[in-house]
C-alpha cells in the first residue's frame, strides 16, 4: 500500500509539471499579449497611446522576456506561493481570486450536496420500482432536466421572478455587500441568494445522476449474487445497501476527479447570466484579455484538483469495492 502511494505521488509531480508547461503554451498561443489587447481597445476608443508608457509597462510586467523565461519565472513563483501578477486588476493574483474562490466553493459545494440529497433517493426508488408510475414520472422529469440547458433555466427564472414577483434574483448577495469584507450579515445575504443558483446549476447534474444511478443499480440487481442473497432470505433493505448499492456507486467515486475542479470553476455561463461573483466569469475574462498569470493560475488550480481527485478516487474505489486491488498481478 505504501509503495503504491509513493509511486502515485511520484507520478503526480511530473504530471503537474507537464500540465503547467502545456497551460502556459496554450495561453501564449494567441498573438500578442495583454498590452497588445489594451492598445487595441484604446485605439478603438480613439484614445492616444504612449509608446514609452507601453514599453515601461512591458518591462515592469516582464513581458519583454522570452516565453521560456516567463514560464520559469511563473512556475518557480508558484512553488513559493506566488501566483503572479494580474495585469487587468493590477493586483497579485492571490488577492484577486481569494474571495471568488470562497464563493465558488460555497456555490459548488452546496450544489453538490443538493444533487446527492435529491438524486440518491430518487435513483434508488426508480430502480427498485422499475416500470411503476413513480418510475415513469421521475424518469420524465429527469429527461426534462437533462434536456434543459442551465443558462436557459436561469433566464426563465430571472424573467418570471421579475414579471411575476417584481424582484431581481441575480447576484449572490445584496448590492451593499459587494466588494465588502466577509461578515455575518454578508454571509446571511449569500445564504438568502444561494438557493436559486443551486437549483439552476444542480438541475442537469441531478437528472444525470438519477439516470446513471438507476441504470447501474438495475444492472446490479439482476446479477446472480443478488438472486442468491434473496434465496438465502436476506432482508431486502440490507441486501440492497450492503451489496448492489455499493457496487452502483463506483462511477460516482471515479468521478471525483471531475467534481473537485468543478468546485472551483463552477458553471461559467450560468454565472455570467445570473451575475454571480464566482471564478467562471473571471477566468473567461482573463482568457479574453490575455491576463496570462490570472488565467494560468485558475487552470493550474483546476489541474491540481483533477490530479488529486483521481488519486483520491482510486483509493476510495479500492476501499469500496473488494474486487479492485491496488497491486497488479494475478493471484491464485
Amino acid at each position: 500500500m505504501l509503495a503504491y502511494l509513493a509511486r502515485r505521488i511520484m507520478i503526480m509531480i511530473p504530471t503537474l509539471v507537464a500540465i503547467s508547461a502545456i497551460v502556459f503554451i496554450i495561453i501564449q498561443l494567441p498573438p500578442g499579449d495583454y498590452l497588445t489587447t489594451m492598445i487595441a481597445e484604446l485605439q478603438a476608443q480613439g484614445e492616444p497611446v504612449s509608446l514609452d508608457k507601453i514599453q515601461f509597462l512591458r518591462e515592469q510586467y516582464g513581458l519583454d522576456r522570452t516565453p521560456i523565461e516567463q514560464y520559469f519565472h511563473w512556475f518557480f513563483g508558484m512553488l513559493q506561493g506566488d501566483l503572479g501578477w494580474s495585469f487587468e486588476f493590477n493586483l497579485p493574483v492571490s488577492e484577486v481570486i481569494g474571495e471568488r474562490l470562497l464563493l465558488s466553493f460555497v456555490v459548488a459545494f452546496t450544489t453538490l450536496v443538493f444533487t446527492y440529497i435529491v438524486a440518491f433517493p430518487i435513483g434508488v426508488y426508480s430502480a427498485t420500482h422499475q416500470y411503476s408510475w413513480g418510475d415513469y414520472g421521475l424518469s420524465f422529469l429527469g429527461f426534462i432536466g437533462l434536456a434543459t440547458p442551465n443558462f436557459l433555466l436561469a433566464l426563465i427564472l430571472l424573467y418570471f421572478a421579475n414579471v411575476a414577483f417584481g424582484i431581481s434574483i441575480g447576484g449572490l448577495m445584496d448590492p451593499q455587500y459587494v466588494d465588502q469584507p466577509m461578515s455575518w450579515e454578508k454571509f446571511l445575504s449569500v445564504l438568502a441568494h444561494l438557493w436559486i443558483p443551486v437549483i439552476v446549476i444542480g438541475t442537469s447534474s441531478t437528472a444525470e445522476m438519477i439516470r446513471l444511478l438507476r441504470a447501474n443499480l438495475l444492472d446490479e440487481l439482476q446479477k446472480q449474487y443478488v438472486v442468491t442473497g434473496r434465496a438465502k432470505g436476506l432482508p431486502p433493505r440490507r441486501l440492497l445497501v450492503k451489496y448492489p448499492l455499493r457496487m452502483a456507486l463506483n462511477p460516482f467515486i471515479a468521478d471525483i476527479g471531475s467534481i473537485l475542479p468543478h468546485l472551483i470553476s463552477g458553471s461559467a455561463i450560468v454565472s455570467v447570466v445570473m451575475s454571480l461573483p464566482t471564478n467562471g466569469p473571471m477566468l473567461l475574462r482573463a482568457l479574453q484579455s490575455q491576463d496570462m498569470y490570472l488565467a494560468g493560475s485558475f487552470l493550474m488550480i483546476e489541474a491540481c484538483l483533477i490530479v488529486i481527485g483521481v488519486f483520491l478516487s482510486d483509493l476510495l474505489l479500492a476501499a469500496l469495492d473488494p474486487r479492485i486491488r491496488l497491486h497488479g498481478g494475478a493471484t491464485k
